[in-house]
């Protein structure tokens, strides 16, 4: 039986993206299906859609159409689009009318703060559920260490984390690392530094792409 693949998958993205959601949760059902066939390390990278939003954010309606230059029924639209392929991953996406949208900087230190202890695809999970599911504050300190304590870290460490300002320059750092490399729009899954499979992709697309990445890799 030949040893697994080694891979590694830099999976860029954003807390309030919500392809970012479905990317996420196709990848790691992707994943699964592949079985003892790859030895795969999901690394969470950061990417603000919005990084010019205060933490008190915006309503997320008027901010898209705002943005895209689209009206509410094309908003209400996408949203049916997104429930649905959320839905058939097990994923329930509740933004509607009167949802908001948030500053994400302080999530992605807290996960870049996660990923030192291993519990970096936990947190990430429960700020998608936080924000799409149940529109929670995710800009929010206490919100974010509530969350931290949810996916098995301590959430008095937390706290202090978000208060200090640490990890401000590491992940400024990786935005602009991926950024210089081309990353303009999110999910993005790039595999062992070289392979680009852009966009929520659904399982299927997901696993042929590792499929045909790891049989060029050497285990």
């Amino acid at each position: 039986m030949n040893a697994p693949a080694a891979l590694r998958i830099d999976f860029v993205s954003d807390v309030s993206c919500p392809w970012c959601a479905i990317g996420l949760a196709a990848l790691e059902q992707a994943l699964d299906r592949l079985g003892g066939t790859v030895q795969a390390k999901i690394h969470l990278q950061p990417f603000e859609l919005n990084p010019q939003l205060s933490n008190a954010g915006e309503d997320a309606t008027e901010h898209l159409m705002h943005k895209y230059g689209i009206d509410m029924d094309q908003v209400a639209a996408n949203r049916a689009v997104i429930r649905e392929r959320a839905a058939a991953l097990g994923f329930a996406f509740n933004m509607g009318v009167g949802s908001r949208i948030y500053n994400t900087f302080d999530a992605h230190r807290l996960l870049h703060w996660a990923e030192l202890q291993d519990r970096h695809l936990a947190l990430k999970k429960a700020l998608l559920r936080a924000y799409f599911t149940d529109g929670e504050d995710v800009a929010s300190h206490e919100v974010l260490a509530r969350l931290a304590g949810e996916a098995g870290l301590d959430h008095v460490e937390a706290r202090r984390v978000l208060e200090s300002g640490v990890y401000a320059e590491e992940v400024r750092a990786q935005e602009a690392f991926f950024q210089q490399r081309g990353i303009r729009s999110v999910p993005a899954t790039i595999v062992n530094g070289t392979h680009l499979i852009p966009g929520g992709q659904p399982p299927e697309v997901f696993e042929q792409a590792l499929r045909e990445i790891a049989a060029a890799t050497p285990a």
